[in-house]
């Protein structure tokens, strides 16, 4: 009886929604919609705060926002308040795990199985291999799509593969603490200067140079080898903290 009143409130639910969005004047028909007023179009054509000089890719110079990623040009310019709300989430997610897990003797977990030679061996040369990648999506993020997120969890993911292809590798956890906790304080002391000097918190106030170019976007750039190396060391002390049991 329960499930079937619950169906009926979610057929009834559904109901409303879709009857209040038909009537809505906010949600106009499809094919009655005019792009060119809408926000998603302004950041395409990087004028929001109204630049009108025409984008082109390895020619405009110094646009409104500096990336040839149209994603990260919103996440890490238009809407960079919104990523220091992820990077927080991601910091209080890491402080839970080592609050509820980390302990001042701890060991590593028993694997079920016991790494061989050429497994050990092996995964020190992927482990390169997938560290290089994720800098490498790290610092092009402005670019191609990518960035510090995606980078800073490719880094860890290097560091969860020599631990789970080595049963005696440890980590110095010390050293992603302190790795964190400097990239976390550069990335906020950057976004108040923005705000104290531009008015909006991540400001940019570097030139953004020719669209497409390595050396361009500002200081999106800067901010996503932080942000890659801040989800990295987190993420990195997660698996540890994971990976090990308290010592007896």
């Amino acid at each position: 009886m329960k499930n079937f009143l619950a169906l009926l409130l979610t057929l009834f639910l559904g109901y409303m929604i879709m009857s209040w969005l038909a009537t809505n004047e906010f949600f106009p028909a499809m094919g009655d919609v005019d792009v060119t007023t809408r926000v998603s179009q302004k950041y395409i054509e990087r004028d929001v705060n109204g630049n009108s000089e025409e984008v082109v890719f390895g020619e405009a110079t110094n646009l409104e926002s500096g990336p040839a990623n149209t994603v990260t040009a919103i996440v890490a310019d238009y809407r960079s308040f919104d990523t220091l709300g992820e990077v927080t989430v991601l910091f209080v997610s890491s402080l839970g795990v080592a609050l509820l897990l980390g302990g001042t003797k701890q060991r590593r977990l028993e694997l079920n199985f016991h790494p061989n030679f050429m497994l050990r061996v092996g995964s020190r040369a992927l482990f390169g291999i997938i560290l290089m990648t994720g800098i490498y999506i790290s610092i092009h993020g402005h670019l191609t799509p990518g960035g510090g997120f995606p980078g800073g969890t490719m880094i860890a993911s290097s560091m969860l593969l020599l631990y789970l292809a080595d049963d005696e590798f440890r980590a110095k956890v010390k050293g992603f603490k302190i790795l964190e906790s400097t990239t976390g304080s550069a990335y906020v002391i950057i976004g108040l200067l923005g705000l104290l000097l531009g008015g909006y918190f991540l400001e940019n106030l570097l030139v953004n140079g020719v669209l497409g170019d390595l050396f361009s976007a500002g200081m999106i750039p800067i901010i996503y080898i932080l942000i890659g190396l801040k989800v990295g060391s987190e993420i990195s002390g997660v698996i540890d903290n994971f990976l090990t049991e308290e010592g007896v």
